[in-house]
């Protein structure tokens, strides 16, 4: 049974490996959307006003893209070995991972809440969104800083 569940941790390889084809896939999906938003803003003289939302937009694809690349890492490294990173990126135990994590889930938060205010089509829906990620930030935060002290 022990041996088992030793190479079981290999199983872990399925959700590296799919996080990592999702990273990909949402860089390659940013890098289209750079492109074609750069074809946009050279054939409207760069006069639309949409384009600042887009780039927020592009912003948030990327954010995404690293986090889940950054979840990929950090599962491999705590499960199967670690690996030779950047000291930044190094994950040596679970506070690290769920710190970094959690600044990743806070940035996108800020990026949505940001194009959210940029297209203003709702002013309710986006104080409520507002309060909403304001909250969940603030929780994230807090449950870092009293989880470090314990």
């Amino acid at each position: 049974m022990e041996n088992l569940l030793s190479k079981s941790k290999h199983l872990i390889l399925i959700a590296v490996g799919s996080l990592f084809i999702a990273s990909a896939t949402a860089f390659l999906l940013g890098a289209a959307k750079v492109v074609f938003l750069i074809m946009d803003i050279v054939k409207t003289y760069g006069k639309d006003p949409l384009s600042a939302i887009a780039f927020i937009d592009v912003m948030g694809t990327f954010l995404i893209a690293a986090a889940l690349l950054i979840f990929a890492v950090g599962i491999y490294e705590l499960s199967i070995e670690a690996l030779s990173l950047p000291e930044w990126l190094v994950i040596n135990n679970l506070h690290d991972f769920k710190t970094r994590l959690g600044g990743m889930v806070i940035l996108i938060m800020v990026f949505t809440f940001l194009k959210h205010l940029v297209e203003w089509r709702d002013p309710q829906g986006t104080y409520y969104f507002g309060i909403a990620a304001a909250l969940v930030s603030a929780s994230l935060i807090a449950f870092n800083h009293f989880d470090r002290k314990s």
